[in-house]
C-alpha cells in the first residue's frame, strides 16, 4: 500500500447482543491506530442476519462505544442497507468468469461430503457446476460461488501473525449469493471494506482463515488487498477461553461496576499490546505510542485484579472536578437524584482524601457517604462491633471538649489526642468510634479531615446521635 495512503480502520460488530469486552478491545485497537496515524476510524453494523440482529443491540453498541470514548468518523454504515451493492459485485464476478452458478442441493452437498469422509479425504465440497456449460443450467434455485483457484497457494502478510500461507486446494468455492439472492458475510465484508476505503483490517485472530478466503475475492475483483492485523483473543486468568465467569461481560456491565472509561481504555490497550514495561498510561499517551508492531501473538489474559489496580490509579490521578463529574454521571445512570450544590462543594473539598483508597466509583461514593447521606447513620456490623466497648459518657465528654476546639484538621486532631492522653487510652481507641459516629462505617477518609469538612455543628450532632444510641454507659 502506498505510504501516502491515509489510514482508514473500521470496527464492524454484529448487533446480536451486547458489546462484549473482546469486541471493545478490537474497537479500541482500530481507534488507537487510526488516531495515532492521523487517519479515520469508521463504524459498520453487520446486520445482514435479520433473524438475530436487533435495534436494541445496535443501540447498545453505540452506547458502549460512546462511553468508552471511541468516537467514529462519519455516520455508522448498515451492511444490510448495502445488499444491492453486494449483489452487483457478485454479478460482476459472474460476468468476468470469476464466479459461477451452482445448482447443487443441500442433500447433494451432504452426500458428497460423506463420500469424501468415507474415502478419508477432507470433506471439501467440489461443485459439479463449476465447469458446466451454462447452456445446461436447469430452471432451479442456485447460489453464486466464487471460482477459487485450485492450484498454488494464497499468502497473506499479517502485521501481527507474520506471513501465513494456505494451499489453494484447501480453500473451497465459497458462496457469494444465497439462493434467495442475499449476500453472504464473506462477500459483504470485502465489498464494504473496499467501498469504505479501509486500508487496515484489525480484528481477532479467529478471522485469520477468513482473510485467506476474502483475499481471493479482492484478487478476483482486481482490488487492492488491505493490510491485515489479526490480534490475539482474550483468555481468562487460567488460560482458558474467556467466559462469563472470567469477565466476558458487556461493556455496560463494567460501567455498572463503576470503572472509569479512561481506566478501561488503559486496561484493554494492555491486553495484547505493550509499550515497554508501561502499565499505567493516559489515553493521549496510548495514541502517541500505539502501533501494530507492538501487538503480541499470544492470547491476552483478563485479570480483574489488574483492572482494579489500574482503575484505582486513574481515580487517584484524576482531577477532583473530573471525579465529581464521574460520580454525577454514575448517579444519573442509576436513576439517583442529582446532587445539590452543597453536597457538590463538600465532595470537591473531600475528594483528595476520598480518592486515595477507592478503586471504583462505588468505592469512591462509599467514601463520600458521610456527605451524601443524612444523619442519623445506620451502623454496619463492623461498626457496631467497634461501639461495643465505647461508653456514652466518653462521647459526651469528647463532644464538650470539641465544642471549644479551633476547627481545622490539625487542631481537631490535637484536641482528640489530648483527650485520649487524659483518659489514658490510645488515639485509635478514640478515632475509630469517631469514624463510626461520623459515617456509620469503619473505613472512611481521615476522621479529622471529615470533621473539618462537615463543620463543627454537623460533626458534633453526629457524635451526639451515636452517643444517644448507646444508651447507658458500658
Amino acid at each position: 500500500m502506498p505510504p501516502s495512503t491515509p489510514v482508514i480502520t473500521r470496527f464492524a460488530p454484529s448487533p446480536t447482543g451486547f458489546l462484549h469486552i473482546g469486541g471493545a478491545r478490537t474497537a479500541l485497537f482500530n481507534w488507537l491506530y487510526a488516531r495515532a496515524k492521523g487517519g479515520k476510524f469508521l463504524l459498520r453494523i453487520e446486520d445482514t442476519d435479520r433473524s438475530r440482529s436487533s435495534p436494541e443491540a445496535t443501540d447498545a453498541i453505540f452506547e458502549g462505544l460512546r462511553w468508552l470514548g471511541l468516537d467514529w468518523d462519519g455516520e455508522a454504515v448498515s451492511q444490510f442497507s448495502r445488499a444491492d451493492r453486494h449483489a452487483e459485485v457478485a454479478n460482476e464476478l459472474l460476468a468476468s468468469g470469476n464466479a459461477y452458478r451452482c445448482y447443487s442441493t443441500q442433500e447433494e452437498i451432504a452426500a458428497f461430503r460423506e463420500a469424501e469422509k468415507a474415502a478419508t479425504r477432507p470433506p471439501l465440497f467440489r461443485s459439479p457446476w463449476r465447469d458446466a456449460d451454462p447452456a445446461d443450467a436447469p430452471d432451479l434455485p442456485f447460489v453464486v460461488r466464487l471460482r477459487a483457484p485450485r492450484e498454488g497457494e494464497t499468502t497473506i502478510t499479517d502485521v501481527v501473525q507474520g506471513e501465513v500461507t494456505w494451499k489453494n486446494d484447501t480453500l473451497d468455492d465459497l458462496i457469494l449469493l444465497r439462493s434467495d439472492g442475499t449476500p453472504t458475510y464473506m462477500l459483504a465484508v470485502v465489498v464494504d471494506d473496499h467501498d469504505m476505503g479501509v486500508t487496515h483490517v484489525i480484528r481477532g485472530d479467529d478471522h485469520l482463515t477468513n482473510s485467506a478466503r476474502q483475499t481471493l475475492i479482492y484478487k478476483a475483483m482486481g482490488w487492492p488487498v488491505p493490510v491485515f492485523a489479526h490480534i490475539p483473543l482474550i483468555h481468562g486468568p487460567d488460560g482458558a477461553k474467556l467466559s462469563k465467569r472470567h469477565g466476558a461481560l458487556g461493556v455496560e456491565a463494567y460501567r455498572e461496576m463503576g470503572y472509569m472509561a479512561e481506566a478501561m481504555r488503559n486496561y484493554l490497550a494492555r491486553l495484547g499490546w505493550s509499550h515497554g514495561d508501561d502499565e499505567f498510561f493516559t489515553t493521549a499517551q496510548a495514541v502517541e505510542w500505539f502501533d501494530l508492531d507492538k501487538v503480541g501473538k499470544s492470547p491476552a489474559r483478563f485479570d480483574f485484579k489488574k483492572l482494579e489496580n489500574l482503575s484505582g490509579q486513574h481515580i487517584r490521578m484524576a482531577s477532583n472536578e473530573q471525579l465529581l463529574k464521574e460520580i454525577e454521571e454514575y448517579f444519573a445512570a442509576h436513576n439517583k437524584p442529582p446532587l445539590d450544590e452543597t453536597r457538590r462543594e463538600l465532595l470537591l473539598q473531600a475528594m483528595d482524601g476520598m480518592k486515595e483508597r477507592a478503586k471504583t466509583l462505588p468505592q469512591l461514593i462509599d467514601m463520600g457517604r458521610f456527605i451524601l447521606e443524612e444523619r442519623p447513620f445506620e451502623t454496619d456490623a463492623p461498626a457496631q462491633k467497634v461501639l461495643r466497648n465505647v461508653s456514652q459518657g466518653m462521647l459526651k465528654d469528647l463532644t464538650t471538649r470539641l465544642q471549644h476546639a479551633t476547627w481545622t484538621p490539625s487542631d481537631i486532631e490535637a484536641s482528640v489526642r489530648e483527650f485520649a492522653e487524659e483518659n489514658q487510652t490510645g488515639l485509635g481507641k478514640i478515632a475509630q468510634p469517631l469514624r463510626v459516629a461520623l459515617t456509620g462505617r469503619t473505613v472512611s477518609p481521615s476522621v479529622f479531615d471529615m470533621m473539618s469538612i462537615l463543620g463543627r455543628e454537623e460533626s458534633l450532632a453526629r457524635i451526639n446521635d451515636c452517643a444517644n444510641s448507646l444508651g447507658t454507659e458500658v
